[in-house]
């Protein structure tokens, strides 16, 4: 990825642009998978009995409100199905794609039909998550040590897949901060209160038949900015395997990374640095990752696959 190339040629926004000269001027840009791998959590997927439960149907309570329990969990304890959306429908260990890792046998495939509601069509983009199990195994990580996450994906070619505009694969990470907060009226006081959020990645495709030109292509998307909006990232102008990369400093700020390949992340694969929303991220929780498709009973998503999501401490 030629970075100084891509500003040159206007591919980022105004904003990202300001964004990237603020970031740098208080930058603690850990390199994710420096420091030391948490080895409780993260997959390799090499184990041949590698399977994911789905217990069917799924939740959609961002929808409907019904999380219909128990959810879908790996036979390895490591992933599950989250209350707010669903899981993919396919999830499965899959041989390693060529071009991956060396020694990798196996890698993880997911891919989703029913998006949104089960067996009631939307006709809208939806997404379902698959989650690694960060908290659940060794408790929040203070972001003082410097978390980072980083994962191989697999972007298969531009002819494979769905026919749709818009984000198709998400890589993110669950973090929280303390927000101040108001109870309103006349005896309005002020609290403070956990907050959620969610930045990370997602890979777009802009397909041929919305835009009228000759070709598909695609880019990465960050989210999110200091306002929270979505940022167009780098062009990814060759399929196969990819590296994605997500750490947080000490002062709470997101950092993004990509390269094509599966070489380790190094300082020249920075993409940007962001407070996303403004907020200081105090609190790794964990992250996963999204699949989004038209929920339209027909349309399945396009086909992802993933091969050694790690989360690492301590890096620089």
């Amino acid at each position: 990825m030629n970075l100084s190339r891509w500003l040159t040629n206007g591919l980022l926004s105004a904003g990202l642009v300001l964004a990237w000269g603020h970031g740098f001027a208080r930058a603690q840009n850990i390199v994710p998978g420096s420091g030391q791998r948490i080895p409780e959590v993260g997959d390799d997927f090499e184990d041949p009995k590698w399977e994911f439960n789905l217990n069917l149907p799924k939740s959609s309570k961002n929808i409907d409100g019904q999380t219909r329990l128990p959810g879908g969990r790996s036979a390895n304890d490591k992933w599950y199905e989250p209350e707010l959306r669903g899981e993919p429908d396919v999830v499965r260990r899959v041989p390693t794609p060529a071009g991956g890792l060396p020694g990798s046998k196996g890698a993880m495939m997911f891919q989703t039909l029913w998006s949104g509601t089960p067996g009631r069509p939307s006709f809208k983009p939806q997404q379902d998550d698959l989650v690694c199990d960060v908290d659940g195994k060794v408790g929040d990580i203070p972001i003082s040590r410097t978390p980072s996450v980083v994962v191989r994906v697999f972007v298969p070619p531009f002819d494979e897949w769905e026919k749709r505009t818009g984000n198709s694969f998400g890589f993110r990470m669950g973090v929280t901060t303390t927000k101040t907060a108001s109870s309103g009226g006349f005896f309005s006081r002020s609290y403070t209160k956990l907050e959620p959020y969610w930045p990370g990645m997602f890979i777009n495709l802009n397909y041929k038949g919305d835009s009228g030109e000759k070709e598909n292509s695609a880019n990465l998307v960050i989210r999110g900015d200091e306002l929270g909006r979505d940022i167009q990232g780098p062009p990814i102008t060759k399929t196969g395997w990819w590296t994605l990369g997500v750490s947080f400093g000490s002062n709470g700020q997101a950092n993004y990374y990509a390269k094509p390949g599966v070489e380790n992340l190094t300082a020249k694969d920075h993409i940007v640095s962001y407070m996303p929303y403004g907020y200081h991220a105090q609190m790794f929780q964990t992250f996963f990752f999204n699949v989004v498709n038209m929920d339209d009973g027909k349309s399945w998503s396009t086909v992802w696959i993933v091969d050694d999501p790690m989360v690492y401490t301590g890096g620089r």
